[in-house]
């Protein structure tokens, strides 16, 4: 059985993910890492919710960040409020023990002044709602023609929640060079030419599994509740 010593990440995200009671990855987190970590090709990964997604493409963003450079280096579009929140925090436990990260949650329903405040202050990762992500982008609050990693989560709730052109309006101001990940529980006809205009060279994986996580104690509960999105 693959154990998360056996991927590759650093020590840091190690310590963290043993915190929070992770014992063995995933099928889909088995099947991503590698590939997200190496760099060498885009990634597509059908998995429904609940496989541990976020870990799948957040651990291999943290180990490849450079905390001595206050660019932002890796966006994460999500669908919903809710799930960009979810992610902002999962990865700031995944990197509660390197120094300096920092990460920027930019939704609507909240002020966005205080969303570019925090852009403007230094944002590593900016983890984003796409239609508040194109109101900063509008605003010129944000730049993210240097971005190295993009991420789209739950793709085809993105599409069908109607943000199809705004995904192909934030994919197309990034760098050729990036490193794009898709995930998405499905694969419409929609996704498939995002994937085919937007992605080179991708590898796809696909898993069905949802999580198990062990308890290792009440505090720490919080993070067994299953996804609502």
């Amino acid at each position: 059985m693959t154990t998360f010593n056996e991927l590759g990440l650093n020590e840091q995200l190690l310590s963290a993910i043993q915190e929070m009671g992770f014992e063995t990855p995933t099928e889909i987190q088995q099947k991503a890492i590698p590939i997200f970590l190496n760099r060498a090709s885009d990634l597509v990964a059908l998995a429904q919710t609940g496989t541990g997604k976020t870990a799948a493409f957040g651990l291999p963003i943290l180990h490849h960040l450079d905390v001595n450079d206050k660019s932002t280096q890796a966006l994460i579009i999500s669908p919903t409020r809710e799930l960009c929140m979810q992610i902002t925090n999962d990865l700031k436990n995944y990197s509660k023990h390197m120094r300096g990260v920092k990460i920027v949650a930019v939704y609507g329903g909240s002020s966005i002044m205080g969303q570019i405040k925090d852009i403007r202050n230094g944002a590593h990762i900016i983890v984003a709602t796409p239609g508040r992500l194109i109101d900063s982008l509008d605003r010129k609050a944000m730049k993210i023609d240097q971005i190295q990693t993009v991420v789209l989560d739950e793709a085809d709730e993105m599409l069908n929640m109607g943000f199809q052109e705004d995904m192909e309006t934030i994919l197309a101001q990034t760098p050729d060079d990036k490193i794009t990940g898709l995930f998405s529980a499905t694969m419409p006809k929609e996704i498939r030419n995002i994937a085919n205009k937007y992605l080179k060279e991708s590898v796809e994986v696909s898993s069905g599994k949802r999580i198990r996580r062990r308890p290792i104690s009440p505090i720490n509960m919080r993070w067994y509740k299953p996804k609502t999105n």
